[in-house]
C-alpha cells in the first residue's frame, strides 16, 4: 500500500495499519531499521511527560532566574 512522501518528510500511514496498531492523534511512534533494512513502525512505550506548571512564563522565568 504505497503513500507519498511529502516535502516536508512526512507520510499518511494507511487507515487499517494506525487500526491494527491502536493509533490515534496524539500517539507516540517509535520507527526503525531491522537487520533486513525494513522499517519498522510501532507504538512507543509511555507517554511523554507534560508540565502542569500553573504559573506564567514571568514568574516561572524570574524563579530561574534566581
Amino acid at each position: 500500500m504505497p503513500t507519498t512522501l511529502t516535502i516536508k518528510g512526512q507520510v499518511t500511514i494507511p487507515k487499517r495499519i494506525r487500526d491494527a496498531l491502536g493509533l490515534t492523534p496524539g500517539t507516540l511512534i517509535d520507527f526503525a531499521v531491522n537487520h533486513d533494512g525494513e522499517v519498522v513502525l510501532h507504538k512507543a512505550a509511555g507517554p511523554r511527560g507534560k508540565a502542569d506548571v500553573p504559573w506564567r512564563t514571568q514568574d516561572l522565568m524570574a524563579l530561574l532566574r534566581g
